[in-house]
């Protein structure tokens, strides 16, 4: 997954901090797709909204708010606003966690706090440097994933591949596990807790690094892992590509290895009924798997492949499809299936009929419903115009027990949706509204401006929330998709951390956050409207 969407990198050998108490663990080579071992307890519904996808059926919707309502939601102001770091051409994407009160975030200088979820005010921060030293890939998107809290801690993952458990109380460390070893692995998936196991998915910034024809592409594969909750010890780790190796060279005599990529963008959901992990995995970077632009489905204790479906084939691609200047071997079939069509969406686990499927979108546009014990396909719906520049559902789509609601970015112009579950129906659709570009602080660069919908849509009993690259964040009618409130981020915020701010294109990495009356997002995506100031956190109340 690339266009505007995901780069990290670095990666180092696990150690240990008996000084500490710290459990690191380090991952074993395994060079088959697959792998071993088991699980325990699952945290329910509350008002909280403590991990990415909210519950572990990836719905994004909080039934138990309800002092947003259709009613008074146009009457939200801003409460607070908390100012990252100014690192130029970041993207602050870490969805905020939301527990008792406390809201957990992650930022691009390689920080983590702690929030009061009210005020704003910080209650602590954790330094990722004490723990993995300062890189080139920590001094930007240092934290990208979303939290999760469960129990005792809060998990997270980085831009070295690592993955973080700190007592949420304190800060204070807990275990940190090298999830993956190659140096340019990096989390944008965002942990799930379930059974006593932390599960995530691994994703890369190598597809950006063909762009030097001299660098031997590619090595990386795609994974998920599954950890102990307690101490980090990887329990299972899941492949979903062979091990590359060397085929031959490049034009420009560089090595050249394969299969690769297929990485693993988005956070997993769970059907606690069958224990079941479902993920969908990305392009390949090189060579051809049955494994790229896939939904698959893995035992959630034992690791193993339950079944898998491919939705394009082939889509192998790198970032030197988008050069010229390049060897022409670089970007292998380009114009025919360098794609670029990743399902880098969370998905919605979804009973309907009796039946339960796995609702998940994709960067080329269309809507996919699995059976959820089969993996065949139950519906597909195309929700944007067969185009080779449009690009669909990005992040995420959210579900409230009537319609599916899913946005489309690059698609000329953004749509919000609402889609029948049962047969994949649009019920309803709106475009992104044509002023985006032309009125707020987006209006002094129109030429960087687009009408697109980038992050993961959320939603609360009769609202809809979706951001826009245009710096705006709105609320819609779930009931017709009429807007209802809208807000303009590009401007500047004194924030509560005595930082001055201004925002961005919003999140794109998750979505709005619904808890107790308040919404938070983040102000920080693409595109990268000029500034002098940190990105920011906005808070907004009745």
């Amino acid at each position: 997954m690339r266009r505007n969407a995901k780069t990290f990198a670095l990666g180092a050998a696990a150690l240990t901090l008996a000084s500490l108490g710290v459990v690191f663990a380090s991952p074993s080579d395994v060079s088959q797709p697959g792998v071993a071992e088991a699980s325990s307890a699952a945290h329910g519904a509350s008002a909280d909204w403590a991990t990415w996808q909210k519950d572990q059926a990836g719905s994004r919707y909080n039934a138990a708010e309800w002092k947003i309502n259709p009613r008074n939601a146009s009457t939200l102001k801003l409460k607070w606003a908390y100012t990252f770091a100014n690192l130029p051409y970041t993207r602050v994407g870490s969805q905020p966690a939301v527990a008792d009160g406390v809201l957990y975030v992650g930022a691009p200088d390689a920080k983590f706090v702690a929030l009061d979820a009210k005020s704003g005010a910080t209650k602590w921060t954790f330094d990722l440097t004490t723990v993995t030293g300062t890189s080139e890939q920590l001094a930007v998107n240092g934290v990208r994933d979303g939290a999760t809290v469960a129990g005792d801690k809060v998990y997270f993952g980085d831009s070295t591949g690592r993955v973080f458990a700190l007592y949420k109380r304190t800060g204070h460390l807990a275990w940190v596990t090298q999830a993956d070893d190659h140096p340019l692995a990096n989390l944008t998936s965002s942990p799930t807790v379930y059974n006593g196991k932390v599960y995530i998915g691994v994703s890369t910034s190598e597809g950006g690094a063909p762009r030097d024809p001299s660098y031997p592409c590619c090595t990386h594969r795609g994974a998920v892992v599954a950890m102990d909750a307690d101490n980090g010890r990887v329990d299972w780790r899941f492949y979903t590509v062979p091990k590359p190796v060397e085929t031959g060279t490049w034009a420009s005599g560089a090595k050249k290895y394969e299969p690769s990529g297929a990485s693993v963008w988005a956070t997993p959901v769970i059907d606690p009924r069958t224990d079941t992990v479902f993920v969908g995995t990305g392009n390949n970077a090189t060579g051809k798997t049955d494994m790229s632009d896939s939904m698959i489905a893995l035992d959630a204790r034992s690791g193993k492949l339950r079944w898998k479906q491919q939705v394009s084939f082939p889509d192998t691609y790198t970032g030197a499809c988008e050069m010229t200047e390049v060897p022409n071997d670089a970007c292998p079939g380009k114009g025919t299936f360098a794609l670029d069509k990743d399902i880098g969406a969370a998905a919605n686990l979804i009973t309907v009929g009796g039946r339960t499927i796995v609702v998940v979108g994709q960067k080329d546009g269309r809507l996919h419903a699995f059976d959820a014990r089969t993996g065949k396909i139950v519906w597909q719906t195309p929700l944007v115009p067969t185009s080779p520049d449009a690009v669909g559902i990005q992040w995420g789509t959210a579900y409230d027990g009537k319609w599916i609601y899913a946005a489309t970015w690059h698609s000329g112009p953004g749509k919000l949706f609402a889609v029948d579950p049962a047969t994949g129906k649009v019920r309803w659709q709106v475009e992104h509204p044509a002023n985006g570009c032309t009125t707020g602080g987006a209006a002094e660069f129109a030429d960087m401006c687009e009408l697109s919908f980038t992050p993961a849509v959320s939603a609360t009993p009769g609202l809809i929330y979706e951001g826009s690259s245009d710096g705006k964040i709105r609320i819609y009618s779930s009931a017709n998709g009429a807007l209802l409130w809208e807000f303009d981020a590009i401007r500047d915020f004194a924030g509560v951390n005595g930082l001055p701010g201004r925002g961005s294109g919003i999140s794109g990495n998750g979505g709005a956050v619904i808890v107790d009356g308040i919404l938070y997002v983040q102000a920080g995506y693409y595109p990268f409207y000029p500034t002098d100031k940190g990105t920011v956190l906005l808070a907004f109340s009745l």
